[in-house]
């Protein structure tokens, strides 16, 4: 799915529309059905007025007092799967290139299992998307249910039928736990 972005900014001591554009998602051999939009993010605070010029944000999740914006889309579990042939060192290399970062936070031992210095706040737009704690626990978000994540240890999965697509701002934190 192509994602329109829309940026406002300011000129002159106005408001204006800086850009208005589709955004492709990006996708990864290593997770077949799996989108990524990275739509906004900055690593350091705020400041206004600015002109609306894109942020520097070049790894995936937000150093303290950076942000990010996005979507992200969970495909149905026992979906493709990772093709037979895939060159896992290349598709290692292409998520690092695509998505910087993230693989740092993934847990080679507990697929899916993360563990991030950020708060997230998401909502589910489309889909089903299941919530699993460390512990076990679960809890299925459905279209227009909200979670706060607040640096705790989780994995995403999908038991429906449909892609789930959620939509979600992290805001980088201080974590005793995570570099």
């Amino acid at each position: 799915m192509d994602v329109r972005r829309v940026v406002t900014g300011h000129q002159d001591g106005k408001a204006v529309f800086v850009s208005d554009e589709t955004i492709p998602p990006v996708t990864l051999a290593l997770m077949p059905g799996s989108e990524f939009h990275r739509l906004w993010g900055s690593d350091v605070r705020a400041s206004f007025p600015d002109d609306g010029a894109q942020p520097d944000a070049p790894r995936y999740f937000p150093p303290v007092e950076g942000f990010r914006f996005g979507f992200f889309t969970i495909p149905p579990d026992g979906g493709a799967g990772i093709p037979a042939d895939l060159d896992v060192g290349a598709a290692l290399a292409e998520f690092e290139t695509k998505l910087p970062g993230l693989a740092e936070y993934v847990e080679p031992d507990e697929p899916g299992m993360h563990t991030t210095a950020t708060i997230d706040y998401g909502v589910v737009l489309s889909g089903e998307a299941t919530l699993e704690l460390d512990d076990g626990a679960k809890t299925v978000l459905r279209p227009g249910d909200t979670y706060i994540q607040n640096g705790t240890r989780h994995r995403w999965s999908n038991t429906g039928s449909v892609p789930a697509v959620l939509a979600v701002a992290l805001i980088g934190a201080e974590h005793q736990h995570v570099k």
